[in-house]
């Protein structure tokens, strides 16, 4: 004799298939992911990704090959140059120096690297290096603007803050940023270095000209570190997140003040809007959804990176791609492509 089904009540099971429906929307973003990182119309997407939210994993997968001629396959957490997402670390090694009250925002440079001959020293604030508005093109050259009138990014400013950190605390930017890392629970980051360069995985530039070349140790020379040569996993840089986000590293006052802007900028990740520029981080508030990130590349080594934190739902986006693209068009297409994702899924509502 055939065993009857219970009976459910039209109302139950249509809360549960509409459960079930709407727990499919706001999952579909990982089929979207998958999907989207294996077409290669525009470019080939060769890298890791993680997308985590109050602690709990939604999305990662590793695509690709850490080692293009051998084909290994890469790995979560697989050594990455994160290039400028080295900008905000050097940040707030600075503004841990400012709590101390070893260095003033509003001081003009000079004081802290006297050896620099320029006149525009006298002028130029930390604040101005932080938040790009130094205008400084070329140490050997004149400023291409008053200090703080205009926005324009540039690697030179924070190479200039790592050595105003390494005067004031008298250490090395090295070792000052391992102890930060270990702060920040960032255990598989480093500072590059002869001893460590082996745990880095190879890097490929793609031309113009659609030739690309694997690339061979590190290029980025040791005193752009601070602006764009740390190393670092998606892992640990959903860890930074944690860190700087949860008042881990900086107090109140400060991390409000790094994540305050007077200053607007565009970048093609966070769409065709200008938006703020804080202490090297990005800061989107004027959307729907409140974000904050930054995104680097540097062709020549070979790798590009983007970090999206958005604090309202305490959601973490982390891209790092081993392979960079000398066409800007298409530099960070999967980037902003899965930002897009995201943002339209409903895992940020």
């Amino acid at each position: 004799m055939k065993k009857k089904l219970p009976f459910l009540p039209l109302a139950l099971l249509l809360f549960f298939v509409s459960n079930q429906t709407i727990f499919a929307q706001k999952d579909n973003y990982s089929a979207k992911i998958d999907s989207l990182i294996k077409t290669t119309s525009v470019r080939p997407f060769n890298g890791a990704i993680l997308i985590t939210q109050k602690g709990t994993t939604k999305y990662s997968k590793a695509y690709g090959y850490s080692d293009y001629t051998k084909k290994i396959p890469l790995k979560l957490t697989d050594h990455f140059f994160i290039l400028s997402n080295s900008k905000q670390i050097t940040a707030v090694l600075i503004l841990q120096e400012v709590q101390k009250g070893r260095v003033v925002l509003s001081t003009p440079i000079k004081k802290y690297l006297p050896n620099l001959a320029q006149p525009w020293t006298n002028t130029i604030t930390v604040e101005n290096l932080l938040n790009h508005t130094s205008g400084i093109v070329d140490l050997e050259k004149p400023t291409a603007f008053a200090a703080g009138a205009q926005f324009k990014y540039s690697d030179l400013n924070y190479i200039l803050l790592g050595q105003i950190i390494e005067r004031t605390t008298n250490k090395t930017y090295e070792q000052n940023v391992t102890e930060l890392l270990k702060q920040a629970n960032m255990y598989n980051s480093f500072f590059p270095n002869a001893k460590n360069e082996k745990n880095i995985i190879k890097g490929r530039e793609y031309f113009k000209d659609n030739t690309n070349m694997e690339i061979q140790g590190i290029v980025i020379p040791r005193e752009q570190v601070p602006a764009a040569g740390l190393v670092s996993t998606v892992n640990d840089l959903s860890n930074w997140n944690n860190a700087l986000h949860k008042g881990r590293l900086l107090n109140e006052a400060t991390y409000t003040r790094m994540t305050t802007y007077n200053i607007t900028d565009k970048h093609p990740v966070f769409g065709e809007k200008e938006i703020g520029y804080g202490y090297g981080i990005r800061v989107n508030d004027e959307a729907k959804i409140k974000e904050f990130g930054h995104t680097g590349i540097i062709p020549d080594q070979g790798f590009t990176s983007v970090n999206l934190y958005y604090p309202e739902t305490d959601t973490s986006i982390i891209i790092l791609e081993n392979q960079a693209f000398e066409n800007f068009n298409v530099s960070y297409y999967f980037e902003t492509e899965i930002r897009k994702i995201i943002l339209s899924s409903g895992l940020l509502d």
